[in-house]
């Protein structure tokens, strides 16, 4: 079987990062415009039109957009802008998440990709808040750190273009202070928790990679989990993931690199058992797992093809 796909935003950071995981895979024919009509209406449409899948890797309104002009009902989408994440009517592409997540992406005409933040936080509270350990009611809060390309091509002139203007020579920049993150929403629908999470986001002097932090204080939680009964959630929940694996605790320091390069994501479980204090730590690459890794894989899993085809462990 051969597919058509068409990368609408190809020229971006996650776009680019499609485009080299598609590239001389067999089975895969990508619609590419010149650069001369990548901004012509008529093109562009007829590029949206004509695929049998399409990706983009646009802004929130470039994204509905674009929905907007697809006629054609042959034509599946995937969204890697955070315009549908929280749509009713649009599939969630976080395959690992539910049972039957993955079946579910496989029959859906329209696929919001997951945004990276969100998938280190759903992947450490989703499989707890399931299994009744962690409270619907308890407020989560988020620590996280991402590379600088997470903020696109405009954030990574900022650190490392000198003549620009708003050229930083930080080594770490918190933001988001104001707890309206455009991510929280995404984190409070999918966790299925009462309340937003306190997301706490920074960026880091490094290009890529991300880590997600959620603490827990189990002792005073109804059922009062042990340390082992949340690491056994999780390695039950992901036990049958290639791209997700359960790491011991056994490390001193986490690195922010340690799955930089990768479509891959790793989730640990440190704590105090005595203190009932636990601290969950994954990391991803955020623009791997995190963006253009997962359209792959969820690309992957609507063609029928090998969910993990072209994606790096």
């Amino acid at each position: 079987m051969s597919i058509r796909v068409f990368i609408d935003g190809a020229v971006g950071t996650t776009g680019l990062e499609i485009r080299e995981r598609l590239d001389g895979r067999e089975g895969i024919e990508q619609i590419i415009l010149a650069e001369a009509d990548r901004k012509d209406p008529k093109k562009r449409e007829d590029a949206l039109n004509s695929a049998d899948f399409v990706i983009l890797c646009l802004p929130d309104d470039a994204a509905r957009e674009a929905v907007e002009m697809i006629r054609a009902k042959k034509v599946r989408v995937i969204d890697a802008s955070t315009a549908h994440r929280v749509a009713p009517d649009w599939v969630y592409g976080f395959a690992e998440l539910e049972p039957g997540q993955l079946n579910a992406i496989a029959e859906a005409p329209r696929v919001s990709n997951p945004g990276c933040y969100p998938t280190g936080f759903l992947a450490l509270v989703r499989p707890l808040v399931r299994a009744g350990l962690v409270p619907l009611d308890h407020v989560f809060s988020v620590n996280a750190v991402s590379g600088y390309s997470g903020g696109g091509k405009s954030m990574i002139a900022e650190f490392e273009d000198q003549d620009s203007d708003a050229f930083t020579a930080t080594a770490f920049r918190n933001y988001g202070l104001g707890l309206e993150h455009k991510h929280v929403p995404e984190m409070q629908k999918h966790a299925r928790i009462e309340h937003p999470p306190i997301f706490q986001p920074a960026v880091v002097r490094t290009y890529r990679g991300m880590v997600v932090e959620v603490p827990l204080p189990l002792h005073t939680f109804t059922r009062r989990p042990s340390l082992e009964a949340i690491e056994n959630a999780l390695r039950d929940a992901y036990k049958d993931c290639p791209l997700l694996r359960v790491l011991p605790a056994d490390a001193a320091t986490v690195s922010i690199e340690e799955d930089a390069g990768t479509d891959r994501l790793s989730v640990r479980v440190f704590g105090n058992a005595e203190r009932g204090q636990a601290r969950l730590v994954a990391t991803l690459d955020n623009l791997g797992k995190g963006a253009a890794g997962a359209a792959v894989q969820n690309l992957n899993i609507m063609a029928g093809f090998d969910p993990i085809a072209g994606l790096v462990l």
